[in-house]
């Protein structure tokens, strides 16, 4: 068992090389308490500074203020022992001191007394230890600013930026944030957004930054006209704040601008996602009040647009009620933004009668005022469904009508809520069938005792109606002619079908119709066939037209079974061109078609009729089976490389199954990756990361996690965060480790190289690749990704000058051409060309550029035989042999003559050569090509 004292210098090492966040907190509380029960105070005091820091970032302010106190005390008493720095590159006591003043000013409980009594105690110690007082200046700016004393929070900036900076100023990322924000809330804008640039342009970052920066400059952007610019501060701002509940006052800065650009649906998703957060610092009053506030803006502006009585999800939640009070059901959009105005104006109050000015009601006033501002920044990832445009039937007979389209859809949610009006119906037939219906759905519900206890009403319907030998027959089957698949069941059926010739037509078709189900779920298409064209025949000598429709489609399941898709497509066109189709079973056919079309890759097709399918059912109500109509009619657009399109089904569908209480995690994957298709890269990256952080919560496994991370990985290198896309492909190599998928291993890893590689951090970018070799070749089946990855780690041994770079290009080839990739041996030749370049080998470089530019020129790939030429060109005229490169820059020329950028820059190089050759009426001539 390990000692005490060594445990506790394993934590504290682990401690300090963890991110900010639950497992550090967890491990700086063991630390504490290890500290404490070995009863050394000077561990104690190791461990307590680190718990103040992590209490800051994490947002427990009441285990901040305690931890400090403590530390204070006990350096005050033993500046030795208990010393202000622990030199381990956090922040030391006298940095924490500028959290404290800060931390009091959050909460109205602590006086003003308490504030500038912290504040004068900070401004004696930085003086005791001869410290500059930027940091004295900076806590007192912030007290008078939050307090609502503009003149003198005005004139504390200026004093501070005279102030000589020192090793307690604030970094450059979290002076410019802070003075940014100052400056947007005193109606400066342009400084604002100066400062915010300047912080991104010079990579300056922080604990919260550049995430609270952005934040602080949307509405800036937004009153400037740069509507581009504010959309992307908004989604970097809220991928990177969104996970800690510390950044609360970031959160509802992103909130309002989603309230005031057009995306109401989505600063209600926001709301839903972090109202919690309210609940998780109780000091930290000041940032419920901002959150509340544009909570209310928000809210107001989702009433206005027409979702006023929508419930918003978590805010019924019993740690609530002290903010929002008590409240009947869920709370409606509408009726909390009135609890969340006064919830706001009450914290204010109390506010500004601690500070003794107008601050927070100052506060209000402009927020109310956002009314008036409307801005149209349109972004996808969250909708309002428009409830399904559907005539509500106005009787019996309409609900009649509406339960049995429904029911002809297999909308099984939907008929049964409609079945209670319908049944109202006066007519025992219709009543029976309604009543077959519910017996129906509750045994495909797996509710077989329920459906049992409605086949007396059943039978007497039956009765009611005459059709006394139906009643008869269904007294002796029980549930067996209502999809019942139970070996007595199917006995029964087989027993009555083989004695049915005294029936009457339509009960024979029910028995050949429930037995052919039965064989159609045992996997035996055939017999279901043979049963289902009896079926028909009975029905249609019944006149039923509803049922021979019923049977229609049963048979088409059976013939796609077997799977004929010729004789499937046939029945079904036929079936689709019939008069007497109900809407219910239209949508169902129209649906089999599309997907029938996306398998034979006629995919805008399947797409259309998916679309036609989404239609009918919304005329129905039909809001449950409306989510995955939507799904598919996405997922066919996505595979017609439609990606708007499939964008705009895939958002509909994730919002019907979030509405549901679904999971839509699925969804908004599909989402995501319709989006970064589009264009969106970092909306995708946002939802890519919900889809993840939802997929760990629920244990989901590895390899599918790993697949999304890449996908994150990706959005977020189109975004430009390049820096967090190398983290991504990280993770997703990890969990693909885990899941034993070697290849997909191997590319997450190819990836990352290739980002490491692009700023310029080569031998990282070797390291990775290396790697993922070692791992790739631990699979036989990855040809593609071994040849992927040695051809990439050659080409980067090339330029790093590493004779190996040779020996992975000659397997690299030997791979092309055991399996006829003419493309990639073309590829290949042309990276040992630019590799032998490197080395200063001339002749042999342009000997096998030239060859790649053969080969590809074969392919019909012009544009790069066309790049391998003005390479060998290039490697021609750099050692001095111009007149040798004219005629390879010539023929690359030649070869742009389709495309532009390659025929621009050939003739600008050959130009520039020919000059050189003193050949200035070529030089004049090739040059007007660029103008032309």
């Amino acid at each position: 068992m390990t000692r005490p004292k060594k445990r506790f210098q394993q934590l504290i090492e682990e401690i300090d090389r963890t991110p900010w966040g639950p497992a550090e907190q967890a491990l700086v509380s063991e630390a504490v308490a290890l500290a404490i029960e070995i009863g050394d105070e000077q561990l104690e005091y190791q461990a307590r500074m680190r718990q103040t820091a992590s209490a800051n970032m994490g947002g427990a302010t009441d285990v901040m203020l305690n931890s400090f106190a403590w530390c204070l005390a006990h350096h005050d008493a033993d500046p030795q022992r208990f010393p202000a720095d622990l030199d381990n590159g956090g922040a030391d006591l006298m940095w924490q001191f500028k959290w404290m003043a800060s931390a009091l000013r959050s909460s109205p409980a602590f006086s003003t007394e308490q504030i500038t009594a912290v504040l004068d105690d900070m401004e004696s110690h930085y003086r005791t230890a001869g410290l500059g007082l930027s940091g004295v200046l900076t806590a007192r700016f912030e007290d008078a600013w939050d307090a609502g004393r503009i003149d003198d929070a005005e004139a504390l900036r200026v004093q501070l930026e005279a102030t000589p900076r020192d090793d307690h100023s604030h970094c450059d990322a979290c002076g410019r944030s802070q003075f940014a924000g100052f400056f947007a809330d005193t109606d400066r804008d342009d400084d604002a957004i100066r400062l915010v640039e300047e912080m991104i342009e010079g990579g300056f970052s922080c604990g919260e930054e550049p995430e609270h920066a952005l934040s602080r400059v949307l509405l800036p952007y937004l009153r400037a006209g740069r509507f581009d610019e504010a959309k992307s501060a908004h989604l970097r701002s809220y991928r990177l704040a969104k996970d800690n509940p510390d950044n609360l006052r970031i959160v509802a800065n992103n909130i309002l601008f989603a309230a005031v650009t057009g995306n109401e649906a989505r600063a209600l998703a926001l709301i839903e996602r972090h109202i919690a957060w309210l609940a998780h610092d109780g000091l930290n009053v000041d940032a419920h009040f901002a959150a509340l506030s544009a909570f209310a803006v928000a809210l107001d502006r989702v009433t206005a647009a027409g979702h006023g009585g929508t419930p918003v999800r978590g805010a019924d939640a019993a740690a609530l009620v002290s903010l929002f009070g008590e409240h009947s059901g869920p709370w409606s959009a509408q009726d909390l933004a009135a609890a969340s105005w006064a919830a706001a104006e009450r914290i204010g109050a109390a506010f500004d009668q601690r500070d003794e000015t107008s601050g927070h009601a100052r506060s209000l006033e402009r927020m109310r005022a956002l009314a008036a501002e409307q801005y149209d920044v349109p972004i996808r990832s969250d909708a309002f469904v428009a409830a399904p445009a559907a005539n509500t039937p106005q009787d019996a007979e309409g609900w009649f009508e509406r339960a049995s389209e429904l029911a002809q859809y297999g909308a099984e949610h939907e008929t049964l809520a409609a079945l209670p009006r319908a049944l109202e119906v006066e007519d025992a037939a219709k009543r029976a069938q309604l009543q077959s219906m519910r017996i129906g759905i509750l045994v495909a519900l797996d509710r077989a005792d329920e459906a049992a206890a409605l086949l007396p009403a059943r039978i007497e319907a039956l009765r009611e109606a005459g059709l006394d030998a139906q009643a008869d027959l269904e007294s002796r089957l029980g549930l067996a002619t209502f999809g019942l698949n139970t070996p007595d069941a199917t006995e029964m059926l087989e027993r009555e079908l083989a004695a049915s010739d005294s029936l009457p037509a339509w009960s024979r078709g029910d028995l050949a119709l429930s037995r052919a189900s039965l064989h159609l779920r045992e996997d035996e298409p055939a017999a279901a066939l043979d049963l289902a064209e009896q079926a028909a025949r009975h029905f249609a000598e019944a006149a039923d037209p509803r049922l021979s429709n019923t049977t229609t489609l049963l048979a088409l399941s059976a013939v796609l079974n077997t799977g004929d898709m010729d004789a499937a497509s046939v029945l079904l066109e036929r079936f689709l061109a019939q008069d007497d189709l109900g809407i219910g079973h239209r949508a169902r056919a129209l649906q089999t078609r599309a997907r029938m079309r996306g398998g034979s890759e006629q995919f805008a097709e399947g797409a259309a009729d998916a679309d036609e399918a989404c239609r009918l059912l919304a005329g129905l109500g039909a809001t449950t089976a409306l989510g995955s109509a939507h799904l598919l009619a996405g997922a066919l657009w996505e595979d017609a490389g439609e990606p708007e399109q499939a964008v705009a089904r895939y958002r509909v569908a994730a919002r019907f199954a979030e509405q549901d209480g679904g999971d839509a995690t699925a969804v908004n994957f599909r989402l995501a990756r319709g989006m970064l298709s589009a264009g969106d890269a970092e909306e995708a990256a946002e939802l890519f990361g919900t889809v993840l952080e939802r997929e760990e919560q629920s244990d989901v496994p590895a390899g599918s996690r790993a697949m999304t991370a890449s996908m994150l990985a990706r959005a977020l290198a189109a975004s430009g965060e390049y820096g967090q896309s190398v983290g991504a492909y990280g993770y997703a190599a990890e969990l693909f480790g885990e899941a034993e998928q070697l290849a997909d291993q191997a590319m997450a890893m190819l990836e990352r190289a290739k980002i490491l590689a692009r700023f310029d951090e080569h031998e990282d970018a070797i390291e990775q690749l290396e790697s993922a070799a070692e791992i790739v070749r631990k699979d036989p089946e990855a040809v593609g990704t071994l040849a992927d990855v040695l051809h990439n780690l050659g080409q980067a041994y090339g330029g790093q000058q590493d004779d190996r770079a040779f020996e992975l290009f000659d397997e690299v080839a030997s791979l092309a051409q055991q399996h006829d990739a003419g493309w990639l041996l073309a590829d290949v030749t042309d990276s040992r060309g630019r590799a032998l370049g490197a080395f200063g080998r001339i002749d042999e470089a342009v000997a096998a550029a030239l060859t790649a530019a053969d080969a590809f020129s074969a392919l019909g790939d012009e544009g790069s035989a066309g790049g391998s030429e003005l390479f060998a060109a290039r490697l021609l005229s750099g050692s001095e042999r111009a007149a040798d490169a004219v005629p390879l820059y010539r023929a690359a020329l030649e070869r742009g003559t389709q495309i532009p950028p390659l025929r621009q820059v050939s003739a600008l190089e050959l130009g520039d050569v020919l000059e050189q050759l003193g050949r200035h009426g070529e030089a004049a001539e090739v040059r007007a090509l660029i103008e032309s």
